[in-house]
C-alpha cells in the first residue's frame, strides 16, 4: 500500500467529515430548542411562540437540507475509499449505518416536511408532536452514527474469524449499550444545544442591538440563555465522565491528551495545564503543572497511577510479540486449515493487530521474513506508532475544554441578565453572543479531532492499523477526488452563509404569520415588523 494514497484518504476523510460536522451540532441543538418554543406556544396560545418556531425553523431548514447534502456522500467513503476496513468490519459497522438510516433519516426527513408545511393543516397538539419527532429523528440519527463509530473506538459486541477473515457479530446489545458509543452520544447532542442556543442567542443579541424585534428577541434570548446554561453545564460533567473511559479502555489516547510521557507516581500526580509536547523528543517543554489534581480528574483517585507514553510504548513492544504469532499462525491456517495453527492463532488472537502493524515495517511486508537481527528494529517502530501524535491531541482536547468552560460563564451572565430583564443595559454582552456564534462548531471540530486522532493509529482500536483499511487507488486520483471534495463542501458552506446571513438579517417580520396590526387583538406585531413596546 502505498503511504501516499493512505495519507490522502485519511484527509480526504478527514475534511469531508469536518465539512459536515460544521451541520451536525446546529441541527441537533435547534430542534430541540424549537419544540421547546412550539410546546410554549401550544400551552400559552401566545402568537409570538409560535413565530419563533417558524422563524427559527426557517434558518434550521436551511441547515438541516446541506447538513444532509454533505453527509450522504460520507457513507460511500467507506466503500469507495476504505475498501479493506468494509471488508474487515462490514457486518458489524454496516448494520448500525442502516439502522440510522431506516429508522432515524427517513423519520426526520419524512417529518420536517410536516413540521414546515403542516401549520394550517395539522393540529396545535399534531403539529408539535410532529416539531418532537424531528428533534427525535436528528437525535437518534446521531445515536446509531455514534455506535457505528463507538466499534471503532472499543469493538465490542463483535469477534473475528479466522475462516471468513472479518469481524462478525456475537452480541447486538454489547454494540448497542457500548459504554463508548453512549457516552459519546450523550456529549455530542448536548454540545449540539450548547451550539443551538448560542445560535439564537447570537442572532437575537443582533436584533437588540440595533433595536430591532425587541420583545421577538428578548424571549428567544432568554429561552436560549436558559437552554444553554443547563446544556454547558451537562457537557462539561458528561465530558469528564468520556475522559474517564478514555482512560480505561484507550490509554494511549488518554496519555496523548494529557501530555504523560512518564507513568505518574501517586499521589500528587501534576495536571499539566499549558505544555509545548515534541513528539520526536518525547517531552514537554514550557510546562505549567498543577500537582495532585491528574488523579481525581482521570481516574477519581489520588491512589491510582497514570500510564505514561513511554510505559505503554513499552508494553506495546510485548503486544506486538505476540501478534506477531498471531498473524503468521493466520496465515498458516488461511493456507493448510491446520488445527495446530489455528489453536496458535486463537492463543494470541487479541493481539492481532499489533502484529498487522509490525507488518508494515517487515521486509516485504512478510512477517516470516523476520530474523533475531531485524526483528528488535520492526518492534520499536510498530511500538511508536501505536501512540497518537501527541501535540494535536494535547492542544485540540485543552481548547476544547477551554470552550466549554467559556461557554459556562457566557450562558451563566446572559440567563442571569435576561432573567431580570436587564440584558439590553450590556451591550457588551450582546456583542460578546453575537461574536460567539461559531465558537461551539469550532469546539464541536477540536472534540472530533480529540476522538479521532486519538484512536490512530487504528481504524478499529487494537484490532485494524489505517494503513491496512486503504482502498488502492493511485495518487492521482485521490488528488483529483479531494479537490472536487474541497471545492464542493466549501460551495456548500458559502451557500449556507449567505442564505442564513440572508434571512437572518430580514428578521421575524418577514415570517410573521399572520401579520396583525397592532391592537387588532393580537400580540402586537404589525407588518413593519413586531412593535418595538416594552418587553420588560
Amino acid at each position: 500500500m502505498d503511504p501516499s494514497v493512505v495519507d490522502l484518504s485519511r484527509l480526504q476523510f478527514a475534511l469531508t467529515a469536518l465539512y459536515h460536522f460544521q451541520f451536525v451540532p446546529l441541527t441537533l441543538g435547534l430542534t430541540f430548542l424549537l419544540a421547546a418554543m412550539e410546546t410554549v406556544y401550544v400551552i400559552t396560545g401566545k402568537q409570538i411562540y409560535k413565530d419563533m418556531t417558524q422563524f427559527w425553523g426557517k434558518l434550521f431548514g436551511i441547515n438541516f437540507a446541506i447538513g444532509v447534502a454533505t453527509g450522504l456522500t460520507m457513507e460511500f467513503e467507506f466503500g469507495t475509499n476504505w475498501s479493506m476496513y468494509s471488508h474487515f468490519v462490514g457486518d458489524v459497522f454496516g448494520a448500525p449505518l442502516a439502522v440510522e438510516g431506516l429508522m432515524a433519516f427517513f423519520m426526520e426527513s419524512t417529518f420536517v416536511g410536516l413540521m414546515f408545511f403542516g401549520w394550517n393543516r395539522l393540529s396545535r397538539g399534531g403539529h408539535l408532536a410532529v416539531t418532537y419527532l424531528v428533534a427525535l429523528g436528528s437525535n437518534l440519527s446521531a445515536l446509531w452514527i455514534l455506535i457505528a463509530n463507538g466499534f471503532m473506538q472499543d469493538p465490542v459486541g463483535a469477534s473475528f474469524n479466522p475462516a471468513t477473515m472479518r469481524m462478525e457479530f456475537n452480541n447486538i446489545g454489547a454494540l448497542v449499550f457500548s459504554e463508548d458509543a453512549q457516552a459519546k452520544f450523550v456529549h455530542t447532542t448536548i454540545a449540539g444545544f450548547v451550539t443551538g442556543a448560542m445560535f439564537v442567542m447570537g442572532i437575537s443579541a443582533y436584533y437588540m442591538l440595533r433595536k430591532r424585534h425587541r420583545e421577538f428577541a428578548a424571549r428567544s434570548f432568554r429561552m436560549a440563555a436558559l437552554f444553554g446554561i443547563i446544556s454547558s453545564l451537562a457537557v462539561v460533567t458528561l465530558g469528564d465522565a468520556l475522559g474517564r473511559l478514555d482512560y480505561l479502555v484507550q490509554p494511549t489516547k488518554l496519555a496523548a491528551m494529557e501530555g504523560i510521557w512518564h507513568t505518574t507516581k501517586p499521589p500528587a500526580a501534576a495536571w499539566t495545564a499549558f505544555a509545548i509536547p515534541d513528539d520526536t523528543a518525547q517531552k514537554n517543554y514550557a510546562e505549567i503543572n498543577l500537582p495532585y489534581v491528574l488523579g481525581p480528574l482521570v481516574a477519581h483517585s489520588f491512589d491510582t497511577a497514570i500510564p505514561g507514553i513511554i510505559d505503554l510504548e513499552q508494553k506495546a513492544k510485548g503486544n506486538t510479540v505476540n501478534g506477531i504469532k498471531a498473524v503468521v499462525a493466520l496465515h498458516q491456517y488461511s493456507a493448510t486449515k491446520d488445527p495446530a495453527a489455528l489453536a496458535t492463532f486463537k492463543r494470541y488472537e487479541q493481539d492481532m493487530g499489533y502484529g498487522f502493524l509490525a507488518q508494515r515495517y517487515a521486509p516485504d511486508q512478510d512477517l516470516s521474513k523476520l530474523t533475531p537481527e531485524n526483528t528488535p528494529a520492526v518492534l520499536d517502530r510498530a511500538a511508536r506508532d501505536t501512540i497518537p501524535n501527541v501535540f494535536v491531541e494535547f492542544w485540540s482536547f485543552r481548547l476544547m475544554v477551554l470552550f466549554g468552560f467559556a461557554f459556562v460563564v457566557v450562558f451563566a451572565f446572559a440567563a442571569y441578565f435576561s432573567l431580570n430583564n436587564k440584558i439590553e443595559k450590556h451591550p457588551w454582552l450582546l456583542r460578546a453572543t453575537m461574536w460567539a456564534i461559531p465558537l461551539p462548531i469550532i469546539a464541536c471540530e477540536y472534540g472530533w479531532i480529540v476522538a479521532e486522532n486519538g484512536r490512530q493509529p487504528w481504524t478499529v482500536y487494537g484490532w485494524l492499523p489505517t494503513f491496512l483499511s486503504a482502498s488502492t487507488h493511485s495518487v492521482g486520483y485521490m488528488i483529483f477526488s479531494l479537490i472536487g471534495f474541497v471545492l464542493l463542501y466549501s460551495a456548500f458552506i458559502a451557500a449556507e452563509l449567505y442564505l442564513l446571513f440572508k434571512f437572518a438579517r430580514l428578521g421575524p417580520a418577514e415570517h410573521a404569520v399572520p401579520a396583525l396590526t397592532e391592537g387588532s387583538g393580537g400580540s402586537g406585531f404589525s407588518r413593519a415588523g413586531y412593535a418595538d413596546k416594552s418587553w420588560q
